[in-house]
């Protein structure tokens, strides 16, 4: 991060608000892996999706967001992004840029990326889906918000999202 501490969930609510994005949060037990959220969302409605934080060797950082079903193919995905390697952020590296710990990584998290160092890239199924359901900075909590409503907030933060078809790169068509 840069000059400040990392927004907290209840200052990503209140941004939320001033910016006229309906939300809905649920709270439950702290959730660190796609499996434990299966288990435990019961009914919640939405797409769920999985977080990946990903660098090069020259720390230029994405993260990377898709439907939970998705199998990512890092190969077939340095590619598409134009780079010779990935390799998963360091938790301390989390913190530094999205002001989170391993478990609540999302799209939310790049609030705290002030210098806009990380480039969000979504899956462009996610656009077909409502409500999207994120962790609000904090795994023991989900955060639900329509998709063009996520967008108005990633492009409010300096981190328009890049889309990425990942029916068609994660095959190789």
């Amino acid at each position: 991060m840069s000059e400040g501490a990392a927004m907290t969930p209840e200052e990503l609510f209140q941004r939320l608000d001033g910016m006229g994005i309906v939300h809905n949060t649920v709270d439950h037990p702290p959730l660190f892996t796609v499996q434990q959220s299966r288990e435990l969302r019961g009914e919640l409605p939405g797409a769920h999706v999985k977080n990946l934080f990903l660098r090069n060797k020259k720390r230029k950082m994405w993260l990377v967001t898709c439907l939970e079903d998705r199998k990512i193919d890092l190969k077939l995905l340095r590619q598409e992004l134009g780079t010779s390697s990935l390799s998963f952020c360091s938790p301390e590296m989390l913190m530094q840029y999205l002001g989170v710990v391993p478990g609540a990584v999302s799209p939310f998290g790049v609030a705290n990326d002030r210098d806009s160092k990380v480039q969000v890239v979504l899956d462009s199924a996610l656009l077909e889906i409502d409500p999207l359901n994120f962790h609000p900075l904090d795994n023991r909590r989900t955060t639900a918000v329509c998709a063009q409503d996520l967008v108005r907030f990633l492009d409010s933060t300096g981190h328009p999202p890049m889309f990425m078809d990942f029916d068609a790169t994660q095959t190789g068509s």
